[in-house]
């Protein structure tokens, strides 16, 4: 048997129809878009903006953000042609079952759960710190011994746990729930947007661009990107290579885009509506990042930004702490959102693999009246309360990105490989300028890869040994088109 066996598109398709493993089809296109929305904007506003700032590129930072959009741009086109013509849950790992073979839907799979659970994990970690300073702002003091930073983080364990069940309960009720705090936390963002301008200065923004500066010690660590390791160059900050690493940091904030793509079973039009939902969020973000960008590098000066809490802590710093309080509250509603969608996304994925028998099948089952993988979303959110609780902050993010830009790039070079070999299949929407797009993205990936840590290159490594010895233990063995090839039975989900 191969490791590149394919599972058919017809096959993948008739799978939704699996009585025990059929999802509900609920979702319209504003539902698609307002579920991009709600994952895209939160981790990067409230997060990252400041740390990126501070410690890669200066003002720079909004392009940086650009360069990070544009290589989600033409990935995200190569979604939007994947998803529009197979709508099944999975995502990249779907794509890549029909157009790669196995191996490869399992290393993106696998990657996927990598960006999912840890993503969950990070924002409500960065959630935290905004509500326990919520908290406090409205006279409410939270236990610094069970709260961010603390061994503990009692209170990013809650917000998963809460989510894990609405999660649980439904998709359109999660979407519901989604939708109030995405227009609490677009209000928020763009009261930031309006009211920081009054308070910019042009000396903050200058110089635009900082001037490259060697790294503390000059020497080569764990924390140097690959790219720099690898090639001998002296490793440094800020200036143009500031602004690639600071887009391979910030791109954590874009990865919501491929999440929408997780639910097309779940679209009502699927062919209509996924494209939209997916370049449509994409580019209203990518619009209201830049604009963060560059109101909070001209409040405050890059290098004296908190990457702790940079919005509320730069009106604070301009003596308004009231805006503090207000956009505190914006990004408790407006990371709560993220961890939903997220936690929802790597339900979706799990059920795809588990329904292939790659993962036990049990796993996978949909409750009769909630139509959702509930047993997998109550152990997904178990795993993400724990990682959320007990990991220090700061030490996920580059681990999501880099799974996030190997799936991105198998899907890029997916696209020209099913073009060429299923020229047949009807496709509602199409990659434009194939197949220089589709390569474009992926050395675009690749190259901003590189540019990630070498301790995260580590870490990646070993989770990807530790994924290759599930598969060749179990998911090799037990894969349901891997039976259907020896016995030239059809299996059953």
């Amino acid at each position: 048997m191969s490791l590149v066996r394919k599972k058919t598109i017809e096959q993948s398709i008739a799978d939704t129809d699996e009585p025990e493993y059929q999802l509900k089809k609920r979702l319209t296109a504003i539902d698609l878009t307002v579920f991009g929305i709600g994952v895209i904007i939160g981790a990067g506003i409230f997060t990252l903006t400041g740390k990126a700032a501070a410690q890669y590129a200066g003002p720079g930072i909004a392009v940086s953000f650009v360069l990070a959009a544009i290589c989600c741009g033409l990935a995200a086109l190569c979604y939007a042609e994947f998803s529009s013509t197979v709508p099944v849950s999975g995502s990249a790992y779907t794509f890549s079952y029909f157009s790669l073979g196995e191996i490869f839907a399992w290393i993106i799979g696998w990657d996927l759960l990598l960006e999912l659970m840890l993503g969950s994990s990070v924002v409500a970690q960065g959630w935290s710190e905004y509500a326990a300073l919520f908290l406090d702002q409205i006279g409410i003091s939270w236990p610094s011994s069970i709260g961010p930073g603390s061994s503990v983080n009692v209170l990013a364990m809650l917000l998963v746990i809460a989510l894990t069940v609405l999660a649980t309960v439904g998709i359109k009720e999660s979407l519901r729930v989604n939708l109030v705090l995405v227009g609490i936390k677009l209000f928020v963002v763009l009261f930031v947007i309006v009211a920081g301008l009054f308070y910019v200065k042009g000396s903050n923004l200058s110089p635009f661009i900082p001037a490259s500066v060697p790294s503390p010690g000059g020497k080569v660590e764990l924390t140097t990107p690959l790219i720099q390791a690898v090639l001998g160059f002296t490793p440094s900050t800020f200036g143009v290579a500031g602004l690639v690493s600071g887009a391979a940091l910030v791109f954590f904030a874009f990865i919501g885009f491929d999440v929408v793509a997780t639910t097309a079973e779940e679209a009502k039009n699927p062919q209509r509506d996924l494209p939209r939902g997916i370049i449509g969020s994409l580019v209203i973000c990518t619009v209201l990042y830049v604009l963060v960008c560059i109101v909070i590098t001209g409040m405050v000066k890059y290098n004296e930004i908190d990457p702790k809490a940079a919005l509320a802590e730069a009106f604070k710093s301009v003596g308004k702490g009231g805006f503090a309080t207000l956009i505190s509250a914006g990004a408790v509603a407006g990371l709560t959102t993220v961890v939903l969608t997220l936690m929802i996304g790597a339900a979706r994925v799990v059920f795809a693999m588990s329904r292939d028998h790659l993962l036990p099948r049990q796993l996978g089952k949909t409750h009769p009246k909630w139509g959702t993988p509930y047993r997998l979303t109550i152990g997904i959110g178990i795993v993400v309360a724990i990682v959320a609780g007990v990991t220090p902050i700061g030490k996920l993010e580059e681990m999501v990105n880099i799974g996030t830009l190997a799936a991105f790039t198998l899907v890029s070079i997916a696209v020209p490989l099913l073009r060429k070999s299923r020229p047949d299949i009807k496709r509602s929407f199409t990659v434009p300028w194939n197949p220089v797009i589709p390569i474009v993205a992926a050395l675009i990936c690749v190259y901003l890869m590189v540019n990630l840590s070498v301790e995260t290159w580590i870490r990646f490594l070993i989770w990807m040994a530790l994924g290759f010895g599930i598969y060749f233990l179990y998911g090799y063995k037990k894969s349901r088109v891997g039976l259907e090839e020896k016995t030239g039975e059809v299996q059953k989900a």
